[in-house]
């Protein structure tokens, strides 16, 4: 959460446009110029006006000093009271101060006006600081309007440009945070345009003043009931459904190959000893392994499709930038690295040896037919573990509790599941990157595509990771994690979650 707040004053706090423009048409006229229709006076709203005059009307610097003086006459007495603050505004900004939050208007206009119309309003209060431009001229360029608002927020302390935010509605908001290296919000409200604050590169762009309010306050004001018993019941009930419709619809296919002689296309299914069933083959235990995952997939779908449609509602705002393409990059980098690195590590340390359990899953992933293997751990596994551990448990956990929490809580229950200490140590760490890249990008789209990938690269990796095998040694192992912390450390340099 950012705590020092920049705010434009025209079209981000206040609508001037009655003023501003009647003020440029009393100005105009003194030049004998009509500007009947203050409509195409709005591009005034914004930039300093010297600037406007000059570009709009092709005066020279003499004559918009004229025009300035001509529109101040006006504006002074009359012009800066029609004016209305915005619908919810004063609301917003007493919210904002009562959380800690230290706020400042950030203005083109000169101080002297900009004080005097916040406390015609009664939102002077709000402020720790107000900067404007100066009558005679000076600091009308908004980096410099920036930099003293910045200036007198932090006093003697260094500048925490990424505790910053400059909120406004035109371009000129935009560039001049990005001159200052502050990022920017810009708000569609006013009078500037989507179009615009788009080809300005604002940092986010917001419809109106409550979705404002929302996007500051989105890290205080996020409901946190904990973990009550009702939400460990929400939390822990899609789980027993997901295992108790996967275990009876494998159980089923099971009975389904018994009835129909234990093979399937001259393929066995069922191992027969004494004319009774005894167990299934490799190919049998794949085949009724997809059919449980979706099963269980089916069976928490409802549930999970809208636990994610409600997660993607609830941070669009946190997502309106797209991420470089080399934050996906640096995602894939960490999560390659720690499927590498961590599966090294743990056929280094002896710990799939030591652990029974595991040995006899891993013998049993070795003999599945390879296709089926891809079809079960490279689809069918990780979709519908997916839609449970991130669709429907991490995303309950995090309406309740702090994200790093519900990132740690879902994860260490990912590992459970495994129902081995092997898998879940490796299920609790990728857990933790699933959750984290899911929360990073917001969509669910990230951790589907990681969980898919890395476990086929586990499973084809599997049926090489022989322990004589020439890259299974500790400097690739190291290698692997250092890459996986790098790429991970990257992608935090670029944005915290």
């Amino acid at each position: 959460m950012k705590k020092y707040l920049l705010f434009d004053l025209d079209g981000t706090l206040t609508d001037p446009k009655v003023g501003i423009c009647t003020c440029v048409q009393y100005a105009l006229a003194s030049f004998g110029i009509e500007a009947p229709d203050i409509d195409k006076l709005e591009p005034f709203i914004g930039p300093p006006l010297k600037d406007s005059f000059m570009q709009f009307y092709h005066m020279d610097s003499e004559q918009a000093d004229a025009a300035i003086a001509k529109y101040r006459e006006r504006y002074s007495e009359v012009g800066l009271f029609e004016n209305t603050v915005y619908e919810g505004i004063p609301q917003m900004l007493r919210t904002l101060k009562a959380k800690g939050m230290l706020l400042a208007v950030a203005s083109s206009k000169p101080t002297v006006f900009v004080e005097r119309i916040l406390q015609h309003f009664g939102i002077r209060d709000c402020f720790k600081a107000v900067v404007g431009s100066e009558l005679d001229g000076s600091r009308v360029q908004k980096d410099e309007v920036v930099a003293e608002a910045l200036r007198q927020l932090f006093g003697q302390k260094p500048v925490a440009k990424e505790q910053v935010y400059m909120i406004g509605d035109r371009r000129f908001d935009v560039e001049g945070a990005r001159a200052m290296g502050i990022e920017s919000i810009g708000v569609t409200y006013g009078y500037g345009s989507m179009e615009e604050l788009k080809a300005a590169k604002a940092d986010y762009i917001v419809q109106s003043v409550a979705e404002l309010q929302k996007f500051l306050l989105r890290e205080v004001e996020e409901p946190r009931s904990g973990l009550t018993l009702q939400r460990l019941f929400k939390t822990i009930y899609p789980l027993l459904l997901f295992w108790l419709v996967k275990t009876a619809a494998m159980v089923f296919v099971q009975v389904m190959f018994i009835q129909m002689g234990g093979s399937i296309f001259g393929t066995p299914m069922i191992v027969f000893e004494n004319g009774n069933p005894a167990g299934a083959t490799p190919a049998g235990s794949a085949v009724m392994s997809i059919f449980g995952f979706l099963a269980g997939a089916a069976a928490v779908w409802k549930g999970a499709r809208i636990m994610i449609k409600r997660a993607g509602e609830e941070s669009k705002l946190l997502h309106l930038r797209k991420d470089a393409p080399v934050t996906y990059g640096y995602l894939a980098a960490a999560a390659v690295g720690a499927m590498l690195g961590l599966n090294l590590f743990l056929q280094l340390t002896g710990l799939v040896k030591a652990s029974e359990a595991y040995e006899k899953t891993a013998q049993s992933q070795y003999a599945v037919p390879v296709l089926a293997g891809i079809l079960l751990y490279g689809i069918a596994a990780p979709v519908a573990e997916e839609l449970l551990f991130r669709g429907i448990i991490y995303n309950g956990l995090k309406r309740g509790i702090r994200v790093r929490h519900a990132i740690l809580f879902s994860a260490a229950l990912f590992g459970v599941y495994h129902g081995n200490s092997v898998q879940a140590l490796y299920g609790f760490l990728m857990g933790c990157l699933f959750a984290y890249g899911y929360e990073y990008f917001g969509s669910f789209k990230v951790p589907l595509g990681l969980h898919i990938g890395v476990n086929l690269c586990t499973y084809l990796l599997s049926l090489f990771m022989d322990s004589d095998a020439v890259w299974v040694n500790w400097p690739v192992c190291v290698i692997a994690l250092t890459v996986s912390v790098l790429g991970l450390c990257a992608m935090r340099g670029r944005k915290k979650i």
